[in-house]
């Protein structure tokens, strides 16, 4: 793969990245929750379901889901499935009344690891995204080592952008303003992600 077409994949991978959405509240709530170790977890799993799609992408199956539309559907209403699930402990989340309650709601590591890996896995417009995006660089006689360059930038960028944001929040004198306020940010967060579940299923 030439630079210029690398340094161009790079930039729309990063600006895919940074885009808000449902994978940053997602890591945002783990990090707040759980801590650094927690969002980095979130993160690097978020990474990994990514770069799942991004591999099914490069060997064509992003191709056998687009022109089978029951297997889209499938996918498509797993993904509302997860979103609508997370909305709701999001909003029926309550304030900690003491400490003791509110180390009880602590998110465990698995926790973390499963919701960051399956909020990317059950994103159906991953699935059309790469497929659009890698049909600008793909060649029919590309090699395994153009095509592991593709999925690694993709991998790369996503899981470095989400570990920078899970490792400042984790350190910022914000992180204690934010766990006194959890119940708030969950709300507004069981919010976005109804919105989105909602456009997805439309």
């Amino acid at each position: 793969m030439e630079l210029t077409a690398w340094m161009s994949l790079a930039l729309i991978c990063m600006m895919g990245a940074m885009t808000p959405g449902p994978s940053l509240a997602v890591v945002l709530k783990h990090t707040i929750s759980g801590g650094r170790i927690n969002g980095v977890a979130a993160s690097i799993a978020h990474g990994v379901g990514v770069g799942v799609y991004a591999t099914l992408t490069v060997v064509g199956l992003a191709i056998v889901i687009q022109q089978t539309p029951w297997l889209f559907n499938v996918i498509k209403y797993a993904g509302v499935a997860m979103l609508l699930r997370l909305a709701y402990k999001a909003l029926t989340s309550k304030p900690a009344l003491d400490d003791a309650e509110q180390q009880q709601e602590v998110v465990t590591l698995k926790d973390s690891i499963v919701q960051g890996f399956m909020i990317a896995f059950l994103n159906p417009k991953l699935a059309i995204f790469f497929l659009a995006l890698f049909g600008q660089f793909v060649e029919a006689d590309a090699g395994w080592l153009q095509n592991l360059i593709m999925v690694g930038t993709v991998f790369t960028f996503d899981t470095l952008w989400y570990c920078l944001i899970a490792v400042v929040l984790s350190q910022s004198s914000l992180l204690a303003k934010l766990k006194n306020n959890v119940h708030k940010i969950d709300k507004v967060t069981g919010v976005v992600l109804l919105a989105v579940a909602a456009r997805v299923a439309i």
